[in-house]
């Protein structure tokens, strides 16, 4: 392994794991450790959401998942008596209009797999001890687990290194949250009595919630609140015979769990940084943010943090653009931990109401919303990750164009070149304006022709499929200008 990579990475979970691929795809030196012996063998975060498989999809492999897991088509909220709602993800406006079920434990495999045919090989029971950014580059020091250490100078470092992040602890950046006030119970196990086997089954019983996420076959995930929890009181795990007792009681009848793989108890934390960055020293995932698993974006979100962050780093470390393109990671990345934070804080609100007049108020409500196409629409987008755009980004731009399409900052709807010449943007427009864009920076620009409504305009499409510059189609000279910003040199 290289002493001087350009890039170490502290953590090879999901999201440590999508960075190094995404690095190394574009060319990247890396070094990725951890100080695990082995990858997970647990379910932990369940599902790829749509926005994710389309980035993977853009970085070509996002098939290499889909044997691994099984789509979800949509979601039941029930009282165990009643359907309250049901919310189908058939709308998504995405070639993965659905939620793949997929253990983590398969996610990492399918990962850690990739980058070893790269030639990458994850450096296990190997702990960052301690880093210093010494302006230049980051001297970080490795702890073996045989007790000797190594000396890394690398050109960035990021810490993908959870919750417990010793990169955040080394920034003293402020994890700032809470831990909530309430216990929970977790079970992995095979199932029997639920239908259709394709979605995603919720129970609001009075005395609480009790959920069901499909992994594979007969296989599910159960997650139930236990009730109150002070200070930092640890609730025992469940043993299988409470887990059948409380699926008895709370959800419909026949249900029942047969030879579990996990069995937890847990309390949820809330927390995130501030920022996403120091110096040469970045954070992403669950070193950065941690929230309810409501709605399973934690590690979707994480490795979202990855792709962003790759691409820029990717054209800052081959002097193709300015250093400054990373300035922009930190503000777009924090706003959106903000608003996912946000969101699963009040889908686990909701759905651990005890006051039953609140309880009965809350389920009107959904019922009632539920029967709006348009409301499903916006709860399946937000869901997926769909409604995620950057458009107060200092790498947002809009030209002399004001009609139609997508704008500055959203998500650019339509599959991009698979791996076309590494981190580039997509131009997107007039045949000549488009070439004479990608002939004038070759390094930074392909370009792609136009047909209908997007011959009209002229757009810069980000790495990540969001739109960077969006004009008029004769807005050349300022798309120019845009790109000269960020080029090197």
């Amino acid at each position: 392994m290289a002493s001087s990579p350009n890039v170490l990475i502290a953590g090879a979970g999901p999201v440590g794991l999508t960075l190094a691929n995404e690095l190394v795809r574009q060319g990247i030196s890396v070094r990725i450790v951890d100080k695990n012996v082995e990858r997970t063998d647990k379910s932990k975060a369940l599902v790829l959401w749509s926005r994710t498989l389309e980035l993977f999809d853009d970085a070509g492999y996002a098939s290499d998942f889909l044997p691994a897991g099984m789509p979800a088509h949509g979601a039941q909220i029930s009282t165990g008596k009643e359907i309250v709602a049901s919310v189908s993800l058939d709308s998504i406006d995405s070639r993965f209009n659905y939620a793949l079920m997929i253990a983590q434990s398969e996610t990492e495999r399918v990962l850690e797999q990739r980058l070893a045919a790269a030639g990458v090989t994850v450096e296990r029971r190997v702990e960052l001890a301690g880093f210093a950014d010494k302006g230049t580059g980051v001297e970080a020091t490795l702890r073996k687990q045989d007790g000797s250490s190594e000396t890394v100078r690398a050109d960035w470092l990021v810490g993908c290194d959870g919750a417990h992040s010793a990169v955040r602890h080394g920034l003293g950046f402020a994890f700032e949250g809470s831990t909530l006030e309430s216990h929970w119970a977790l079970a992995d196990g095979h199932v029997v009595g639920l239908a259709p086997t394709d979605r995603l089954h919720i129970f609001w019983h009075r005395e609480g919630i009790l959920a069901f996420f499909p992994i594979v076959g007969d296989r599910w995930r159960v997650i139930a609140d236990l009730g109150p929890a002070t200070g930092d009181e640890k609730h025992p795990d469940p043993t299988l015979a409470e887990i059948n007792t409380l699926m008895a009681r709370r959800g419909s009848p026949g249900i029942v769990m047969s030879n579990p793989f996990w069995l937890a108890a847990f309390r949820i934390n809330e927390r995130k940084v501030k920022d996403y960055r120091k110096g040469r020293v970045f954070l992403a995932g669950d070193a950065a943010h941690i929230h309810s698993p409501a709605g399973g974006q934690g590690m979707n979100t994480g490795m979202q943090d990855a792709f962003n962050l790759a691409w820029k780093l990717a054209l800052v470390i081959k002097g193709t653009a300015r250093p400054a393109l990373l300035d922009s990671y930190s503000p777009e990345r924090s706003t959106v931990g903000e608003t996912v934070l946000r969101n699963a804080g009040r889908l686990t609100e909701a759905a651990t109401l005890r006051n039953p007049i609140a309880q009965g108020l809350r389920n009107t409500i959904v019922k009632f919303a539920a029967g709006f196409p348009a409301l499903q629409h916006r709860v399946a987008d937000q869901l997926s990750e769909m409604d995620i755009a950057y458009p107060d980004s200092p790498l947002a731009a809009t030209g002399a164009y004001r009609a139609g399409g997508p704008a500055a900052g959203a998500r650019w709807p339509h599959r991009l070149p698979t791996g076309a010449g590494g981190a580039k943007f997509t131009a997107v427009g007039p045949d000549a304006a488009v070439a004479m864009l990608a002939a004038k920076y070759p390094a930074l620009v392909m370009a792609a022709s136009a047909t209908g409504e997007h011959a009209n305009a002229l757009r810069l499409i980000r790495p990540d499929g969001y739109v960077g510059f969006a004009g008029a189609a004769d807005d050349g000279v300022a798309a120019e200008a845009y790109l000269a910003a960020l080029a090197a040199g």
